[in-house]
């Protein structure tokens, strides 16, 4: 369904991915896990359009998709959920899913879609009315990601969804993960909980200041790969 190759990025004179390659097929969930400033963001922005690379190729479904705009890429089904959730805190948690369908014009299929939201997040359905800005953290990431499902997405990419939370958010969080992928959604998961993410993903790529260090299973990089040693800085001690 996607696939990178030989991808490199920078942002001014910094150069932030160096050759990176990735593929996720249709209904695996896969991961990027890194520290802060390994490229597993600005991988998500290339993706996204939101950043355009300098060299290498992004295929969606086998078509090019590097240079068109992210209101097109969302079009062709790819929906990102940003790191810091972006909801909109003055609106409803109602009108946040409503511009979560922006994409969709069928009432039907839209209808479908909130039953499905509903199903997944009861919290936010109770919570209706009220304004995102004054629902928890938790409460919040869960709305960041039902906006993002409201398109029906062929790829869905999450970017550091645990981030900030109180422990057992982040636990509702990977159990929503998980449950998405048993529900056949493709998804591309970038974060830093490596223990709670080989627990649920079918392979990773653990990404070393804008280079793919190793990648696998969960069980090929518990076996093979130094990732406690590339989280420590010393990215020469990977084995793969």
């Amino acid at each position: 369904m996607l696939e990178l190759k030989d991808i490199h990025a920078r942002y001014g004179a910094i150069t932030a991915l160096r050759g990176v390659s990735i593929t996720v097929s249709q209904g695996e969930l896969v991961a990027l896990l890194g520290v802060n400033g390994a490229g597993k963001s600005t991988t998500l922005a290339c993706i996204a359009g939101v950043l355009r690379p300098w060299q290498g190729s992004i295929l969606f479904e086998n078509s090019s998709i590097v240079g068109k705009a992210p209101e097109q890429i969302a079009r062709l089904g790819i929906s990102l959920v940003p790191e810091g959730r972006d909801i909109f805190p003055s609106l409803t948690v109602e009108e946040n899913l409503r511009l979560g369908a922006y994409t969709r014009s069928e009432k039907t299929e839209y209808r479908r879609n909130l039953v499905e939201v509903y199903d997944l997040f009861p919290v936010l359905k109770e919570r209706l009315q009220q304004p995102g800005g004054t629902l928890s953290g938790g409460e919040q990431q869960q709305l960041a990601i039902a906006r993002a499902l409201m398109s029906s997405p062929r790829l869905l990419m999450l970017d550091e969804p645990s981030l900030g939370l109180a422990p057992a958010l982040v636990d509702q969080i990977f159990d929503l993960i998980a449950r998405l992928h048993q529900r056949g959604v493709t998804i591309l998961l970038v974060e830093q909980n490596v223990d709670r993410s080989l627990e649920i993903v079918d392979r990773a790529y653990v990404l070393s200041t804008g280079l793919i260090e190793s990648q696998g299973t969960p069980d090929q990089l518990r076996t093979h790969a130094d990732i406690e040693g590339i989280y420590m800085g010393d990215r020469h001690r990977a084995k793969s």
